[in-house]
């Protein structure tokens, strides 16, 4: 899978994100390193709906600025989550397509239990006419 990589700062943390995706053979395009999180999560946002990459991954300290930034572009769905249930029920109910994590809190263990059920699960066709709500 291709996927949108952007943080507003290079961490051991988000060079672990990348390598864990890269060694699981997804192709990570790096839309933003240490620049300005409004920047990041926009590029991100508009690689996706972009159709340049299949989802997204945004970082910032808290992960707030990201996904708000990611959510302005049209098309994107991008959830703020902080563990693994949280991750899967934005990709089934939400079709979330940019996952926003925060720097301070979240563990390299938690961040793959996330990544992992962001890429795999599939949103509840049963919630579909729910997706085009969000705009």
């Amino acid at each position: 899978m291709r996927i949108a990589f952007g943080t507003d700062e290079s961490t051991d943390l988000t060079r672990h994100i990348r390598r864990w995706l890269s060694d699981r053979g997804h192709e990570v395009v790096i839309v933003g390193e240490d620049i300005a999180w409004p920047e990041v999560g926009h590029g991100v946002g508009a690689a996706v709906a972009g159709g340049e990459a299949e989802r997204g991954v945004v970082c910032c300290w808290t992960g707030t600025g990201v996904s708000i930034a990611a959510n302005k572009v049209a098309g994107v769905r991008a959830a703020l989550c902080t563990d693994r249930a949280t991750a899967e029920g934005a990709r089934k109910w939400n079709d979330a397509n940019v996952l926003a994590l925060g720097l301070r809190l979240t563990s390299p263990t938690v961040a793959e239990e996330m990544l992992e059920a962001f890429l795999t699960t599939e949103p509840d066709a049963s919630e579909a006419d729910n997706f085009g709500r969000l705009g």
